[in-house]
């Protein structure tokens, strides 16, 4: 996913009934009339579509409810800006005639439908909004599947009809957008998949909510949000200064694991990365990687934890006994924040009773089959609701999670939980896990708090899977090259949109 750097730290992101209260908070507390909200975000929306779409006749196809009030100012607004425009009146009763400040509208009904597909260039869909639920009915079905047969460019209204706002569930017919203008915060519903496959490019606008005292659950991982937590570099730091991550990982076979942990952990800046393993993977690792230290598994001395800042446990490890004996070693003689990542979560399943034998900071990092593992639920709860898993996960065993997917999640108990819409879909691959665990161990060295580099650790392997640019072909390691470079970027504004209120631009996902 692209993204064109926006500036804003704190982006909450809302579930439809954190939406509901937020528009409840800005009429009832802060007195903003709700036909001012409708006109702010009527006019933001015809603002973005005028900068995309400058030329050609728009179609705008509106409900009964507020979005398609949203749509009729929309209308207006474009047709005062010398826009030829129509709308379409798909629902019970018509946007009210008071939305038109006196312009002349054209304004036909559900049996005009297709041959105003045919007039038009640009579609708007602003059928059904936050409050919808369900599989949409006729007439909206029948008009949300002329739109997405009528080949033209489609721009959805705070969200794709069809697609719930919370979940990003779609049951029935649903908008298929090119471009998805969404009000005040983006929606849970438009980064979850399949929701977020209908949105296209999303444009979040501001249109007069104060999200800090409306209160919200989950935000945005931005460039701002990680550049302002990124722990600087004294000017006079030594290796010493910069984290010493011990990193466990890779059974005999899986030197692998151990390596990309590890490179992960120097580029991302550690001072030292010291990688125990099995004696049978000695030489593929400091082959690979001289730059860092080396530990035999067998016989490891407690020292080598208790110097440690950081440890990442897990990545190729095994599950067998001599495992979590030595996860329980690395528990018991650690005094530093622990990740456990891959084979150590499901020795933490396995034996929950470890949990308590864990006295420090730490950081779970599952995807979906070890969270269901970990929870005793099936991987497709976990994934039709992952923002239920990952704070009950946080719950359950008292830590920071970071819960892999699309998009990845971060939840602790007493924080927002962090969105990570980063990456491209190129990250599908084996290994980026263990990438990801090594540079989130070194940011977990240096600041300490699991939840803050669990985030920081996402945004830098995703932005350097961005600055990759291979596609299909990316790998673990050209993550773990690019990193420094995704920490070397400043957070400026370069959106090219050049209309003010844009809180963030999210691109589609290559």
């Amino acid at each position: 996913m692209e993204h064109p750097f926006f500036a804003h730290a704190v982006v909450p992101v809302l579930s439809a009934n954190e939406m509901r209260g937020w528009d409840r908070a800005a009429i009832d507390v802060h007195r903003v009339p709700e036909p001012v909200l409708v006109e702010s975000a009527g006019r933001a929306a015809a603002s973005v579509l005028h900068r995309l779409f400058p030329r050609g006749r728009v179609l705008v196809a509106c409900g009964s409810g507020n979005n398609g009030g949203d749509g009729m100012v929309v209308a207006r607004t474009l047709r005062a800006w010398g826009r030829e425009v129509r709308v379409l009146a798909a629902g019970s009763k018509p946007p009210s005639d008071a939305l038109r400040h006196g312009w002349s509208v054209d304004t036909v009904g559900i049996d005009a439908l297709d041959a105003s597909l045919a007039w038009a260039d640009v579609l708007v869909d602003a059928l059904l909004g936050t409050g919808s639920t369900g599989a949409p009915r006729d007439p909206y079905g029948r008009v949300i599947r002329a739109v997405n047969g009528a080949g033209k460019p489609v721009v959805a209204l705070d969200g794709p009809s069809g697609v719930d706002f919370t979940t990003g569930v779609a049951a029935g017919d649903s908008v298929g957008a090119d471009v998805t203008v969404t009000f005040g915060a983006p929606k849970r519903g438009l980064l979850l998949f399949p929701g977020r496959g209908r949105c296209g490019r999303i444009v979040c606008v501001e249109i007069g909510f104060n999200p800090l005292e409306a209160g919200f659950g989950a935000q945005l991982i931005t460039p701002a949000w990680a550049a302002s937590h990124l722990p600087p570099v004294p000017p006079n730091a030594h290796k010493g200064q910069m984290g010493r991550v011990v990193i466990v990982a890779g059974r005999p076979g899986m030197a692998g694991a151990s390596v990309l942990a590890g490179m992960g952990a120097l580029r991302a800046g550690a001072g030292m990365a010291v990688l125990v393993a099995p004696g049978a993977n000695r030489q593929i690792i400091q082959t690979a990687i001289p730059e860092a230290l080396y530990e035999d598994r067998e016989g490891v001395e407690d020292d080598v934890f208790a110097k440690a800042d950081a440890i990442v446990a897990g990545p190729g490890m095994g599950t067998d006994d001599a495992a979590l004996s030595l996860l329980r070693q690395v528990a018991g003689a650690a005094d530093c924040p622990l990740l456990l990542d891959a084979d150590a979560t499901t020795l933490l399943a396995n034996h929950p009773a470890l949990r308590d034998d864990i006295r420090q900071p730490l950081l779970l990092t599952p995807h979906p089959g070890e969270a269901s593992r970990l929870l005793d639920r099936p991987t497709k709860e976990i994934v039709a609701d992952p923002f239920a898993a990952a704070s009950e996960l946080a719950e359950k065993f008292r830590c920071a999670v970071l819960l892999k997917g699309a998009p990845s999640l971060v939840a602790s108990a007493d924080a927002p939980t962090l969105v990570s819409v980063g990456g491209t879909s190129g990250i599908a691959t084996g290994g980026m896990g263990d990438t990801l665990s090594g540079v989130a161990g070194a940011l977990l060295a240096l600041c300490r708090d699991p939840r803050i580099a669990a985030g920081l650790g996402l945004w830098y392997c995703g932005r350097a899977a961005e600055l990759a640019g291979r596609g299909r072909g990316l790998l673990p390691r050209d993550v773990a090259e690019h990193v420094p470079d995704a920490m070397l970027e400043k957070p400026v504004d370069e959106s090219d949109l050049g209309i003010a209120g844009v809180t963030v631009d999210l691109r589609a996902a290559v």
